[in-house]
């Protein structure tokens, strides 16, 4: 029986990579995967899942108007739906998602951001946690040695930053996984020598 897993983390958790490797793994086995993305990743390249360890692929890419549904039938067989930067499809997508487990007993794996730089839900994500059959989340570390659950944004000082929009693409030069306590710290301190 098919499932919808989402499996979420902070910036810098290692998500694209282990999204990589799962799909080598399936079709190191003789499956067909389908590799997805959302268009508003754009960063290395609109067709390309790469990873900061190096590791790269070319996927398909969803526009927030596409219908993965109907999609999915111009890609013949396919054993396993496998995205990166879940978070930027539409809920509508990812109820399209669970249709696909549901009806075409085709198993989705989702690796993406649950929250963004101000620890709101990024509405995809929020859909995603409501659907899924497994949730699970692939931890990383701030630098206190804590878990890392903010994806704190920053300027170029390395100041944290708390006002904007919701999608801002980058890597390590604007983001910074943290744990709660030093985000609010950080800020803090922010606030007081301004």
């Amino acid at each position: 029986m098919a499932k919808l897993y989402f499996k979420y983390g902070a910036m810098g958790s290692s998500k694209s990579a282990q999204a990589l490797i799962t799909r080598f793994n399936y079709e190191e086995l003789g499956m067909t995967v389908w590799l997805i993305k959302p268009s508003t990743d754009d960063r290395d390249g609109a067709d390309i899942i790469k990873s900061r360890i190096g590791l790269s692929a070319r996927a398909d890419v969803i526009r927030p108007g596409d219908s993965i549904r109907d999609l999915l039938p111009s890609k013949g067989h396919i054993d396993v739906i496998i995205s990166d930067e879940s978070q930027f499809f539409t809920p509508e997508q990812i109820d399209e998602l669970r249709y696909i487990v549901d009806e075409d007993d085709i198993p989705v794996i989702c690796y993406g951001l649950r929250t963004d730089f101000m620890t709101r839900f990024f509405p995809g994500s929020m859909r995603l946690m409501e659907l899924s059959d497994s949730l699970s989340e692939i931890k990383t570390v701030c630098t206190c040695g804590s878990k890392a659950m903010v994806n704190a944004r920053i300027d170029a000082n390395g100041n944290i930053i708390t006002e904007g929009s919701q999608v801002f693409l980058g890597g390590n030069d604007s983001y910074k996984a943290m744990c709660h306590k030093c985000w609010t710290r950080k800020i803090r301190e922010q606030k007081k020598e301004g």
